[in-house]
């Protein structure tokens, strides 16, 4: 442990005063309320990308860590479930307010083993805790209806009542948000749950459970399995296919997305998955030119690209074209700094791993060989190390490009010139995905056109950041099912029971 502790230290040295409470970072996984290893007792190492040093080894579970896991999420359902919402309420609200207090520590975790600079770190700190705030409010606003049915002497009563048990699968790109966005709607709802966090992002999930044990959620409520990827497949089949588990809620890439939905298909499982995007960024000749750029480097840039709803395609009409290319490119080259998320004035850090850099790579080699236009950027940056690449803007971008068709997932923006609003939208709407979507106008009608006619379940008018726990986050197509925040949220982890109360008279 203490060579944990020396590594960890080293990593945020830069931030000293940050380094208090160590016993946030945890090297075992939590099972009905106990820290505990793998049965096998084999472990693997989680690597800060900045620099590839380990942080910390945690447990390679297998599937059968994972049933007990589901055993302890099944036993403890039986009376979470019959917790008032009032006393739900409380407990969520008091894992909000001990992460509030716990805001600098568990931000240094997310940025050791995700490599996004601290400040952003914080933000997503911020933005996760917000969702466990909205959902302590909504337990305690899942209602039923009283309806009006065709008979004197009866009642039509529609209650909402808890799923049960719940597989969570998150994503590295926002470790400790896409848990409590989750967790929270589930356990207002009244269900328990496993999660299984990403292979490259396991110490937020943990240090996330450490702090919802100090609030008192009841154990067994909340269980966190961690595993490497050689064994993440039989992990994920037993999470999917266990008799008990009654919802999938999976954050990712849509290939895994369709892989889990087809292991849901077999129990007839609900699913609530928010999968990739392809989203478009729309600016139009009436649009305020500095807010478009800089909303553009927002939807763009934060998080080094790598965020489902990232802008991936920047359609530019040709009446602006120009002026936006050189205002982007500028706000680029001065405000896109490269280096280690601890280091102060750092805004854009490394690619979570190998497999990140190879892929970003990939994408600007087959677009130059296709004819396409590197403005700026386009390269490993090398003399900082192996997995920081320099953000990137593209031109004379073409359909035939993987860059164009693919989620990018990283610090690359693609520009395309556009001649009118009707082939914005044919352009936009030519993908399989239909996460997010972003317009740039001052032309009311057209805003409410564009937000009709995108085949996006999200549509952001003058903004580049549209994520809030109050609104309703999720797409359609291949982007996803269900929808996560808002109220919305908390009713994805129930079902509605009809009873008919008759003999009234």
């Amino acid at each position: 442990m203490e060579l944990i502790r020396f590594s960890f230290r080293r990593a945020l040295i830069a931030y000293r005063p940050l380094h208090r409470n160590m016993h946030l970072l945890k090297n075992k996984a939590y099972v009905e309320g106990k820290w505990v290893g793998a049965a096998s007792g084999q472990e693997f190492s989680v690597l800060n990308p900045a620099d590839d040093s380990v942080i910390a080894s945690v447990p390679d579970m297998t599937a059968p860590d994972a049933k007990k896991a589901l055993d302890a999420a099944s036993d403890a359902f039986q009376t979470w479930k019959s917790y008032t919402a009032k006393e739900r309420s409380k407990i969520i609200r008091k894992w909000y307010e001990v992460v509030e207090a716990h805001t600098d520590d568990l931000a240094a975790i997310v940025t050791a083993e995700s490599g996004k600079p601290l400040s952003e770190a914080k933000g997503e700190v911020a933005y996760g805790n917000s969702f466990l705030e909205w959902f302590a409010d909504c337990a305690r606003h899942i209602n039923g209806e009283i309806l009006s049915g065709p008979w004197p002497n009866k009642r039509i009563l529609a209650s909402r009542q808890p799923l049960g048990v719940v597989s969570v699968i998150t994503p590295w790109n926002f470790p400790f948000a896409m848990i409590t966005r989750k967790v929270g709607a589930l356990m207002a709802a009244g269900c328990t749950c496993v999660i299984k966090p990403a292979e490259d992002t396991p110490l937020s999930a943990l240090a996330a459970v450490e702090l919802a044990e100090k609030a008192g959620v009841p154990k067994g409520v909340i269980n966190v399995v961690t595993c490497s990827r050689k064994n993440a497949a039989d992990v994920g089949k037993q999470m999917c296919e266990d008799s008990r588990v009654r919802c999938i809620s999976f954050t990712g890439s849509t290939h895994v997305g369709k892989l889990l939905y087809g292991l849901a298909a077999k129990g007839i499982k609900r699913v609530s998955l928010e999968l990739g995007g392809n989203a478009p960024f729309i600016v139009f000749p009436s649009a305020d030119m500095n807010r478009a750029l800089d909303q553009a480097m927002l939807a763009k840039f934060r998080n080094n690209g790598q965020a489902c709803v990232g802008a991936n395609r920047f359609l530019i009409h040709e009446d602006i074209y120009d002026q936006f290319i050189e205002g982007f490119k500028e706000r680029i080259q001065t405000h896109c700094i490269l280096g280690p998320g601890t280091k102060e004035g750092v805004t854009c850090g490394p690619l979570v791993n190998a497999e990140q850099v190879n892929k970003v790579a990939g994408f600007v080699a087959d677009a130059t060989q296709k004819g396409a236009r590197v403005l700026t950027g386009g390269k490993i940056a090398a003399d900082l190390g192996s997995k920081y690449f320099q953000s990137t803007l593209i031109d004379n971008v073409t359909p035939d490009m993987k860059v164009f068709n693919e989620e990018v997932f990283g610090p690359i923006a693609t520009i395309v010139k556009i001649k009118s609003e009707k082939e914005a939208l044919e352009i936009a709407n030519n993908t399989n995905s239909g996460l997010a979507a972003y317009v740039f106008t001052k032309d009311l009608g057209q805003a409410f056109r564009m937000s009709r006619d995108l085949e996006f379940g999200m549509v952001a008018i003058n903004d580049g950041l549209l994520s809030t726990a109050e609104a309703p986050f999720g797409g359609i197509k291949e982007s996803g099912i269900g929808r996560e925040g808002s109220m919305h949220g908390a009713e994805e982890y129930t079902e509605i029971k009809y009873t008919l109360m008759s003999d009234l008279e």
